[in-house]
């Protein structure tokens, strides 16, 4: 797939309806297309269909249990040619690098305690003068759905609350909530040297390397109405301006058929960290979170993230596919130009992109992540991405939960080797 004098980069990705898909035969074909010989890591992602547990096993009998595997649960994977989130998916990234060194250490007990598991993540990571990302996959899945209730999730603004407290922000911490089907089923984590579930994995990422990233967007004000919340307790939003939220959403699409959908299709609740008053609106200043459906007594809906609290401010964001597309585009192209004016040379990405994106559940023809292909393709970057519950970025100076977005990293070099420039 790719080779430079200290890094090379090997990725395969397969989709099957009916045959099961090998985790060793998909890592072979990632080495073999790298011309890998001694792996450093390998990230790997595949359909709770796949079953995690023999696919993270067929890794380690190829690569050794001495080499890291992260990763884990996801709806689908993407890379420069490949694209899935149906049938049995996975797709594996071998990397081995003389430049770049990459630490992991997990930390369990997520479903009991996010900041707490957070801040032993942190901690297991002792900082180093070289480090320039902080990766981490984590599990989404804090109670899976029941025939009475939606499912609870797992909080990744409480986990970054931890984190932020021991590595206080010093690098960037990008990463994902990871759910393996549509369903919201359990999930599970690669976390280095074994598969785990209610864990978060960490990977450290250090040495003589660059990293770059892009948030794509695709959600607007439906009608530009800031509302107050009134009531909440944890993920449940009960009430917006003394009214239930159930009552308001019923009058706005005129009927109670959205109480179906789990999660709702269209509508999301967005908060505006930048300025209220900007002449135009700005997609990089709102943070968007997910309903996830309606409780049981339809007194309140659920949200992918118990962040907000009453007195906060929120505004109804609808789903602009269109507008999706162009900032997938439009945000890969800048990531271009940056690192060119930058004088790096890319070495590979990954992108960490929404499930709510896939064109068949945002009901389109196309793929929003073609964009990101068509681009990285154009400059031969190889790349290997996944479907998401949960993205994680810095927006506005902090690291953050995110909702209905695509984050692409990109690890880089400078383009000067030897004294001869690339």
């Amino acid at each position: 797939m790719y080779t430079d004098r200290q890094t090379r980069v090997g990725i395969a990705c397969r989709t099957a309806p009916d045959a099961v898909v090998s985790g060793a035969a998909l890592v072979r074909e990632a080495m073999s297309s790298g011309n890998i010989e001694k792996p450093d890591h390998v990230f790997a992602f595949c359909s709770s269909s796949v079953g995690p547990l023999s696919f993270f096993n067929g890794i380690q009998e190829v690569v050794g249990k001495e080499v890291p595997v992260t990763g884990g649960s996801a709806i689908g994977v993407i890379s420069n040619h490949f694209l899935s989130y149906q049938n049995q998916t996975a797709g594996v990234m071998v990397v081995q690098s003389d430049s770049i060194k990459f630490r992991v250490k997990a930390a369990g007990g997520l479903g009991k305690g996010e900041t707490e598991t957070g801040e032993r993540l942190a901690e297991a990571l002792s900082r180093e003068p070289e480090d320039k990302l902080f990766l981490i996959f984590y599990d989404s899945i804090k109670n899976p759905p029941t025939p009475d209730s939606p499912p609870m999730m797992n909080a990744s603004s409480s986990l970054l609350r931890g984190i932020d407290r021991v590595l206080e922000q010093v690098v960037p911490v990008v990463g994902a909530g990871l759910v393996g089907d549509y369903d919201m089923g359990p999930t599970v984590q690669f976390c280095g040297a074994s598969p785990e579930s209610q864990h978060a994995v960490g990977v450290m990422v250090s040495g003589n390397v660059c990293a770059y990233h892009r948030i794509m967007h695709g959600c607007m004000p439906l009608d530009g109405i800031y509302r107050t919340i009134t009531c909440i307790e944890g993920p449940i939003l009960r009430g917006l301006d003394g009214r239930p939220v159930v009552e308001t959403v019923n009058e706005m699409f005129g009927s109670d058929e959205w109480q179906k959908e789990h999660p709702v299709d269209f509508l999301t609740i967005g908060v505006n960290c930048g300025d209220r008053y900007a002449t135009r609106f700005q997609e990089g200043d709102y943070v968007n979170r997910l309903i996830v459906g309606v409780t049981p007594d339809k007194s309140g809906v659920v949200m992918f993230e118990p962040d907000l609290a009453e007195g906060t401010e929120i505004q109804f964001m609808v789903r602009d596919t269109e507008r999706m597309t162009e900032s997938a585009r439009e945000n890969t192209e800048r990531l271009m130009e940056t690192l060119h004016a930058d004088k790096k040379r890319p070495l590979f990405g990954i992108y960490i992109d929404c499930a709510g994106r896939a064109g068949a559940y945002s009901h389109r023809t196309t793929e929003e992540a073609s964009e990101v292909q068509k681009v990285l393709n154009h400059h031969n970057i190889p790349f290997l991405g996944f479907y998401s519950g949960v993205e994680i970025a810095p927006l506005l100076g902090k690291s953050r939960g995110l909702d209905w977005t695509g984050v692409l990293i990109i690890l880089a070099e400078d383009s000067e080797i030897g004294g001869k420039k690339i």
